[in-house]
């Protein structure tokens, strides 16, 4: 009797195979997952177990580790006078070679005086300033006047430099409230509580207010910017921080939603420009002829069905070979070996072998290959911008840069608790970030900053021509 005669016979039987094969499907899919890793999925490379981590594609040179005969070194910088805040002048007093005393004596042609800088921490770092109000007896009247503390000064008990620095170490350091708590008591010598610091952070924050507002206003009417997000916490529940980015300003933004509403909160109703991104659905908002795909996530996804079977393994290839292609024509255009043209000539084979591959993974009998072929060919002229519009990137790495210092910030603080906390963390993350990517001085410029809002003054200018 064959199986399907017994199958026919025994109900039972059928519904056992029925529910053997969906065991099966299901360890596929955990297997699947356990696979998961940096190079095949959007989980972040510090998640990778050592043993996950894949071997580099790069053959080995030989050559041992660290600088190369030859290399031009790095060396200690010396710093300038005016950081200088003590000179030791060591002058010979003997004649090495017949020990003649050379005091006051001074000969020409003297080699260059040599130098080495020690640097050191003064015991406490901060200064404290205790302002007494004193009372005095007039001889004339014998009534006692008392001096009061000026109001202005007793509006603060901690000075502008100081207060810059704590919002530095949460801004650019992702430091939390304690462990800014703790360092203000153990380095700087300085106990404050959490409430204080609170408070510091949200004057930091009202200095920083119109900022903000001008560099979203930059970012929203740019040609090109770059946008993601990740995950927030207020009050213990998920929202989101927001991110768009040129290559001088980086502004950050939190809402509830991850969706259309988030978007449009970023970068308005209307967006204006090329946005690249990934593949979340929100970004849809956006004209498929004025957006570009990040490449580095779509070679994450071919890199995931390579190492499955079937079609799925032939649509991976066929999306590694167009991302081996597309990194390498890139990379010379950047340095200046091909021009524009030549990349386009480059990348125009690569263009209609990976579309007819997609055609095939369209029709093809795998469910998720078809449903990632079909949305990957609905969106097909958003992946190709960068080839012809100046100041289009094929990845989306710069926004995921200006992000990753924020998910440092998040995991050891866990969001915030307020509406106040948010646009702190928000206006923060855009002063930090913005001035990085133009190369500027963070901590100077938030001390000017807080300094300046105290004495009613606005912040300088964070945008720069």
């Amino acid at each position: 009797m064959s199986d399907e005669t017994i199958a026919r016979a025994c109900p039972n039987c059928a519904i056992l195979e029925l529910r053997l094969a969906e065991m099966e499907a299901r360890i596929a899919e955990l297997e699947a997952r356990l696979r998961n890793n940096s190079s095949n999925s959007s989980h972040p490379p510090s998640s990778d177990q050592p043993w996950q981590r894949p071997a580099s594609s790069k053959p080995r040179s030989g050559k041992k580790p660290g600088g190369q005969p030859g290399h031009s070194g790095a060396f200690r910088q010396r710093l300038p006078l005016n950081r200088v805040n003590k000179v030791v002048d060591h002058i010979p007093q003997n004649c090495a070679h017949c020990q003649a005393s050379l005091v006051g004596q001074h000969g020409p042609h003297l080699p260059e005086t040599s130098w080495h800088q020690v640097a050191e921490l003064p015991d406490v770092l901060a200064e404290v300033t205790e302002h007494r109000g004193h009372a005095r007896t007039c001889a004339c009247c014998e009534k006692v006047t008392c001096a009061e503390i000026p109001a202005v000064i007793r509006a603060q008990c901690v000075g502008p430099n100081l207060a810059a620095t704590l919002s530095y170490l949460s801004g650019s350091l992702h430091a939390s409230k304690r462990a800014i708590q703790e360092t203000c008591e153990t380095l700087f010598g300085v106990p404050l509580s959490l409430g204080t610091v609170s408070k510091l952070e949200v004057q930091t924050s009202a200095a920083l207010k119109e900022q903000h507002a001008e560099a979203l206003a930059a970012v929203r009417a740019a040609p090109v910017k770059n946008v993601d997000e990740t995950g927030w916490a207020k009050q213990g529940k998920l929202c989101w921080l927001w991110l768009a980015a040129t290559a001088s300003i980086a502004v950050f933004a939190i809402h509830a939603k991850r969706g259309k509403a988030g978007f449009k909160n970023l970068l308005g109703k209307a967006v204006a420009g090329i946005v690249c991104s990934d593949r979340w659905s929100a970004y849809a908002l956006v004209d498929v002829l004025r957006r570009q795909l990040c490449w580095a996530h779509l070679k994450r996804d071919f890199q995931k069905f390579k190492e499955l079977d079937g079609e799925a393994r032939n649509t991976g290839n066929a999306g590694l070979r167009t991302v081996k292609i597309i990194f390498e024509a890139w990379t010379e255009w950047k340095e200046n070996r091909i021009d524009r043209a030549e990349l386009q000539a480059r990348l125009d084979p690569a263009n209609m072998a990976l579309y007819r591959a997609l055609e095939r993974g369209r029709d093809g009998p795998d469910k998720k290959v078809r449903r990632f072929c079909k949305r990957l060919l609905k969106d097909y002229k958003a992946l190709w911008l960068f080839a012809e519009v100046e100041g289009v990137e094929p990845t989306n790495n710069h926004a995921e840069r200006c992000l990753r210092p924020a998910v440092m910030w998040r995991k050891r603080s866990f969001g915030n608790h307020s509406e106040e906390g948010c646009r702190f963390t928000e206006r923060l993350l855009t002063a930090v970030q913005t001035l990085r990517l133009q190369k500027r001085p963070v901590l100077e410029y938030l001390k000017v900053a807080v300094s300046n809002h105290r004495a009613g003054m606005p912040a300088p200018l964070l945008l720069t021509a």
